[in-house]
């Protein structure tokens, strides 16, 4: 069992630090543009959220804005502008504790998953086979991404 656990985590390991990684870049929507067009999402961040979203480094195609009931000839500002202002019933809600939270625990992760690495090297016997069993959980997910 105790071998069972060494080897499988260190396997995917690599896979763990992606996520950890790509979860709190996400937590923050910095693979999102904003939607005034202040921030760009660099386009690094969007393909391996791609990938950590939909296991694809391909990019789908937006979706085209459906045509709305006050018609196709009417401009979206105005579209916008006749829609009646709705009063939020829910107050608004900070988002940013929990954001924060889950950064600290996708850091926690990541920290966590390279003390196991060192500790599994430090104590393992055969630090060859640790080390090819790592680059194979490098190796296998990115060979799957490309076929």
């Amino acid at each position: 069992m105790r071998l069972t656990h060494l080897y499988l985590g260190i396997f995917i390991a690599p896979t763990v630090l992606f996520f950890a990684f790509t979860g709190i870049l996400q937590t923050f929507s910095l693979h999102e543009n904003s939607r005034d067009a202040s921030y760009v999402a660099p386009a690094w961040i969007v393909r391996l959220a791609q990938l950590h979203k939909k296991q694809t480094l391909e990019l789908s195609a937006r979706k085209p804005q459906s045509v709305s009931a006050s018609g196709p000839g009417k401009p979206d500002a105005q579209k916008k502008q006749s829609a009646p202002a709705q009063p939020s019933e829910q107050p608004v809600r900070n988002l940013l504790p929990m954001k924060v939270f889950f950064a600290i625990v996708g850091v926690g992760l990541i920290v966590s998953t390279f003390t196991g690495l060192y500790m599994s090297y430090r104590i393992g016997r055969s630090k060859v086979v640790m080390a090819l069993v790592f680059l194979a959980g490098i190796i296998v997910p990115a060979f799957l991404t490309f076929i």
